[in-house]
């Protein structure tokens, strides 16, 4: 395996770019950013323009991007057919107080792509997708609690963010996970989020059983990236699925980061069959977007003309710019394309595993398809307690973004996720391996 030696990196110097525009974002934004997850201590390397799998800083220094925008640039970074389809809808208008035709012909192609969804209806995050998911689950069944994975990441709607970080010292039994809220959150929301353990089948009948008069839904990431990627267990999702809809529970899929494993989402192979199913990320191709949809009699829900349960307006909902990347996107991504694009990941993951081995280096690599998640042990990981419990970060994850920033690859800076965009080729991924490599010896 050859040593990539650190280049010198602009970033870190005295009166780079990247450390007068941070001390000037300390001063008008708290920590000196809008999104935590971009926190790089001491400050981070600031972004000029991207384009296919590079991003150029605004020290004018090249690096693969490993990250793109946690999983939303499919295509990479600014894709030519993507742009000018953007430019012909920005010479039209950019939002009308009337509906567009493209909102029509972007419905009609993912209803037509994900066969559990009858109908759709856009927002502009996420986060927004999932409050709405939830809300017409509450409307369609009459009950108001949720249950969710502990650990899994949903956004920043109060009842998603229930237990999606908490501490050993927050947690609870394993056989009951305690309910955390977030300090921003009303301390009631606990009381209506139950929490299951990850790959447990046991304590999710029970919990599920125990809670079904009151469960109005159950939350599911296939693939939670806060849970380090970790796998389902062969035929839990199929298990618990089939308990909650024993229960009269609505199932509701988040493939807000999972839409990108295939062709018809992520559902389509892992044994789900929601009743909504809530998208973003890759579905705006580099635009805000979400979007919430799900069989005809659920989403009845939000129809005016049969007396509506959940109200849903919004200045940007189904915004054309959005849609308009997002359709020119999904058109690129091809059932060929997703084949191809996973398979590099496939690549990527067993040389990790094989530089693993072959160094008698303590680590794991996590993931499916496009997505991959670096782990510094060689411990079984099954849920997130294992992840907590057996990751002693410590800075580790800081640091190693440094060391991979030198060495020309982007990577995330708070976790070891990763994920891969169409432009990239085996050269790349072997680029990736080889500055891992380098920067764990420098670490060790």
């Amino acid at each position: 395996m050859r040593l990539i030696k650190p280049k010198k990196v602009q970033y870190r110097q005295a009166g780079s770019r990247s450390r007068k525009l941070h001390d000037r974002a300390v001063r008008f934004l708290p920590g000196g950013n809008s999104r935590h997850t971009l926190i790089l201590d001491p400050y981070p390397v600031y972004a000029r323009f991207g384009k296919g799998c590079r991003v150029v800083d605004v020290d004018g220094q090249e690096r693969l991007d490993f990250v793109n925008n946690y999983a939303s640039l499919i295509l990479g970074h600014a894709d030519p057919l993507v742009m000018d389809a953007v430019r012909r809808q920005l010479e039209k208008g950019t939002c009308f107080g009337m509906p567009t035709e493209i909102e029509v012909s972007f419905a009609s192609l993912l209803c037509q792509r994900v066969k559990t969804m009858d109908k759709i209806r856009f927002c502009n995050s996420g986060s927004e997708a999932v409050m709405m998911a939830l809300k017409a689950a509450r409307a369609y069944t009459g009950r108001q609690a949720i249950a969710k994975f502990e650990g899994a990441y949903h956004g920043s709607y109060d009842f998603a963010q229930v237990s999606d970080g908490p501490s050993p010292s927050e947690w609870g039994d394993r056989r009951s996970p305690a309910s955390v809220a977030e300090p921003g959150s009303t301390a009631s929301v606990k009381n209506e989020v139950v929490v299951l353990p990850w790959n447990n089948l046991a304590v999710c009948e029970v919990l599920l059983r125990k809670n079904k008069a009151k469960l109005a839904a159950l939350l599911i990431d296939p693939l939670p990236s806060r849970v380090g990627l970790i796998p389902p267990r062969p035929g839990f999702l199929e298990s618990v699925q089939g308990i909650a809809r024993d229960s009269g529970i609505l199932v509701i899929a988040d493939e807000v980061l999972c839409f990108r494993l295939s062709y018809h989402g992520a559902s389509s192979f892992s044994g789900l069959s929601p009743d909504i199913t809530v998208l973003g990320k890759i579905i705006g191709g580099g635009f805000p977007i979400g979007a919430v949809g799900g069989a005809d009699s659920v989403m009845e829900v939000f129809d005016h003309t049969k007396k509506a349960r959940v109200h849903h307006g919004g200045t940007f909902n189904a915004n054309p710019v959005s849609l308009t990347a997002g359709l020119a996107t999904m058109k690129r991504l091809t059932p060929q394309s997703f084949e191809r694009l996973n398979g590099l990941g496939d690549y990527l993951r067993s040389r990790l595993a094989e530089l693993f081995k072959k160094k008698r280096i303590k680590a794991q690599v996590t993931g499916m398809g496009s997505l991959f998640y670096f782990h510094p042990t060689d411990r079984e990981l099954t849920d997130y307690r294992s992840l907590v419990e057996r990751v002693k970060d410590g800075g580790f994850y800081n640091q190693l973004a440094h060391l991979m920033l030198a060495r020309g690859i982007i990577v995330s800076p708070g976790l070891g996720f990763g994920c891969l965009s169409t432009p990239m080729e085996e050269k790349d991924v072997e680029a990736f391996v080889e500055a891992l490599y380098s920067s764990l010896k420098s670490l060790s």
